[in-house]
């Protein structure tokens, strides 16, 4: 029998239980070292594994496998997929052109095989890959062989990904879906930006690495960018679009509360839409952005213990839950 969207929302909704909680946040701020976080996350179901990372990837392997059984049509999250694609890409067109091995950095779910993937680049044959990936990815295995730029050729795929990307949300039927991704590329752009303005990037990078997206003033920023970070920042701090002025109010303080600022809005653009969806895709993208925001979380509290950082520091990193 054919799954319906009425099915997945009632099963979603059950599993929005298990996602974190606040007291959840506050047990793992009290988690001594990463022993006793992997024990925690181990008994609340949240993964196995005795490090953090077999647990996430464990966590994300039950993830995939629960979103396949109960999607009605399991394409709505190909823009999702897509990105680990392109990582891959990049995983092993580095490893191979710098002969480093590379399979461990495999993410997955993908809609290309890492094989393929493997294949296309030892023969350069990238006709392998989609209509959309196969020239861009051309481009990239040409900087990285001549030029051994190997930020130009992320730019190159990146930029490749966040449009395509951009197609899909718009055909997909769901506003939530393309405003999330627009704001998504917004942002990328404004971080690639920002970047530049700091490492003196020339304007052959920033034409290249540019996703045009609505709201997104590219001219100007490109032209102030070059001129460096205190000009851009001036000039995105007069943007509306995205609230794009408030994320710079933000970078002024740091720019790790620039990159909180981005993640929070996008995660409360989730819990707006999805948690009050009645029908149709939202609510399981929703709880699969929840869970990939638990992700950042678990890495931020891991990190803190690692690093000695203390408690306070800890908790200005914090990112919203979608619980």
């Amino acid at each position: 029998m054919a799954l319906s969207y009425e099915f997945s929302i009632g099963s979603v909704r059950a599993k929005e239980n298990s996602l974190f909680t606040g007291s959840d946040i506050e047990h793992m701020l009290g988690c001594k070292n990463i022993s006793e976080l992997c024990r925690y996350l181990n008994d609340k179901g949240y993964g196995e594994g005795s490090d953090i990372e077999t647990i996430i990837k464990n966590n994300t392997s039950e993830l995939w496998s629960y979103l396949r059984s109960v999607a009605p049509d399991f394409k709505i999250f190909a823009p999702f997929i897509y990105i680990n694609d392109i990582h891959n890409l990049k995983a092993v067109l580095k490893g191979i052109m710098s002969d480093r091995k590379f399979k461990s950095l495999i993410l997955e779910p993908y809609t290309i095989s890492p094989d393929i993937v493997v294949k296309a680049v030892e023969n350069r044959n990238f006709s392998l890959f989609p209509e959309w990936l196969s020239k861009p990815a051309d481009r990239a295995y040409e900087t990285l062989a001549h030029t051994s730029d190997a930020r130009l050729s992320d730019a190159i795929l990146d930029k490749a990904v966040m449009e395509e990307i951009l197609k899909i949300s718009e055909k997909l039927n769901s506003q939530f879906v393309f405003e999330y991704f627009k704001t998504t590329v917004f942002y990328n752009n404004i971080k690639i930006a920002i970047r530049a303005s700091k490492t003196g990037t020339d304007r052959d990078f920033l034409n290249n690495a540019f996703c045009d997206v609505e709201d997104f003033p590219r001219q100007s920023i490109t032209d102030t960018a070059l001129k460096g970070i205190e000009p851009l920042i001036d000039l995105l701090s007069k943007l509306s679009a995205y609230e794009c002025s408030k994320a710079v109010d933000e970078y002024k303080i740091s720019p790790s509360a620039f990159e909180r600022f981005v993640d929070n809005k996008l995660i409360i653009m989730a819990k707006e839409s999805c948690k009050r969806a009645g029908e149709g895709a939202e609510p399981l993208m929703g709880y699969l952005i929840g869970r990939e925001a638990e992700k950042k979380i678990i890495r931020i509290i891991a990190n803190g213990l690692r690093t000695d950082s203390g408690l306070e520091t800890i908790r200005e990193r914090l990112r919203e839950i979608y619980g």
